[in-house]
């Protein structure tokens, strides 16, 4: 090998470990962070009107345990809405059944009706916040596929009582059903994204357990500047950001999340994350790609290292097998220190999930090959699948057409005026279902 190739190799090899080092300082960091803020939760008893709003669609896996434990928050003054496409989903006669067992609890069923112009989650999420109650102070959302912690509500509205945030963040933990390769590659794919996340989560929010207050949420106009869009989450980070308001991370909002997927599941999984990423954060989509772009071309050259040694000679062996090693230590200590937080976050899910913590701690050149395929797929195209339905979306991250499983030769027509929405729900009588004590607005 010619001293230029070598060195040229050298310094790829060096950066591909540098960077490796750096997301295994941010691990332990996070790691830090969690567990000083689960310290001493049970003090905090903050007050205010909460509403919960919770989108279900089809039969999640759980769904009713999830929903069951969403009825059961350590939180006095709460409301819950759920919100659904269709009063003919499948999801329906599961939150009737958990609405009936808890009539404590205000809870109300919105069916919101198909998209035409936005994606189905936020169609359903404009539906239900077109018409707040005024004495709601807090607003929390929470996806049908997660199951909260009994503080989840107490610790969110706690945060964000203090009037310093933006918003308050929690993310999921995978909770494989099944024993699979994929479920396991998943389980670790999603374990490296959230070890990102810390004390300064850079104005990025996971929709499927989040929450802000009421004077936030009208002050940014998100309501609003969800019209047309794809992803709420993301939407609300944009919106935060521009506002100069900051999103706190925050642990004890992290959701146990059950999960069963196929090969063809995953690899939509993974596009749909990464293009929504490539569409409303570009920036934090380049840092993704030039970060696992410069790992796997690490170990890539190193493997050619390696084939030229034993070829030609070229390069002394011991090399690359010195570099297979500093490139293959910091995926083990990083999935060490991950998965040491399953005690402290589901102490209950620990047996369960040895194998897939196993996997986490000794697969890390494969999970990180598949996250890169991952971004590189999310290149091409605009066409997301999403919960059966197929969007396309133009490059400014807006909706162009939907196309709904049932109904697979009709695009949508133009966008229609955001009113329309509030006025098919809060007008119709026969779109809201009200088996308890919440009385619709208006």
């Amino acid at each position: 090998m010619d001293s230029f190739l070598l060195i040229a190799y050298l310094v790829l090899v060096f950066l591909a470990f540098v960077q490796a080092f750096t997301v295994g300082v941010q691990t332990w960091e996070h790691r830090r962070y969690v567990r000083s803020c689960l310290r001493g939760l049970t003090k905090h008893r903050p007050r205010g009107r909460a509403a919960v709003f919770a989108p279900c669609k089809g039969i999640d896996v759980d769904l009713e345990d999830n929903l069951r434990a969403l009825l059961r928050q350590d939180y006095d003054d709460y409301e819950v809405t759920f919100i659904v496409e269709s009063a003919d989903d499948p999801a329906c006669p599961t939150i009737r059944r958990i609405m009936a067992e808890h009539p404590s609890v205000a809870t109300r069923l919105i069916v919101a009706g198909k998209a035409t112009s936005t994606g189905q989650k936020i169609h359903n999420l404009r539906a239900a916040t077109a018409d707040l109650s005024p004495e709601v102070s807090y607003l929390a959302f929470i996806d049908s596929d997660a199951h909260p912690r009994p503080d989840w509500l107490r610790i969110i509205v706690s945060r964000l009582s203090r009037g310093t945030l933006g918003a308050v963040t929690g993310y999921r933990w995978f909770v494989p059903k099944r024993s699979t390769f994929v479920n396991h590659l998943l389980y670790s794919l999603n374990s490296n994204v959230m070890a990102l996340l810390g004390h300064n989560s850079h104005y990025l929010i996971w929709g499927g357990s989040w929450g802000l207050r009421r004077d936030v949420f009208d002050s940014i106009e998100l309501h609003e500047a969800w019209d047309g869009a794809l992803t709420e989450d993301l939407v609300a980070g944009c919106q935060l950001r521009q506002a100069g308001l900051r999103v706190r991370f925050e642990p004890a909002c992290v959701v146990a999340s059950p999960m069963d997927y196929s090969p063809r599941e995953m690899w939509s999984f993974m596009r749909r994350q990464y293009l929504l990423g490539r569409l409303y954060t570009f920036d934090w989509w380049m840092l993704a790609l030039a970060s696992t772009t410069l790992g796997n071309l690490g170990w890539i050259v190193n493997t050619i290292a390696l084939v030229m040694s034993l070829a030609f000679g070229s390069v002394p062996l011991w090399l690359p097998l010195v570099v297979y090693a500093m490139l293959y230590y910091p995926p083990i200590y990083r999935g060490v220190v991950r998965q040491s937080l399953i005690r402290t976050y589901f102490p209950d899910q620990e047996r369960a999930l040895r194998s897939a913590r196993r996997f986490d701690i000794v697969a890390g050149p494969i999970v990180g090959l598949v996250n890169w395929l991952g971004v590189i797929g999310s290149l091409f195209g605009y066409r997301v699948t999403w919960r059966g339905i197929s969007y396309l979306v133009s490059p400014t991250g807006k909706v162009r057409s939907v196309r709904h499983q049932h109904d697979p030769d009709a695009e949508s027509n133009p966008p229609e005026p955001a009113v329309a929405h509030s006025v098919s729900i809060d007008n119709t009588e026969t779109y809201v279902e009200e088996p308890t004590s919440l009385r619709k607005a208006g």
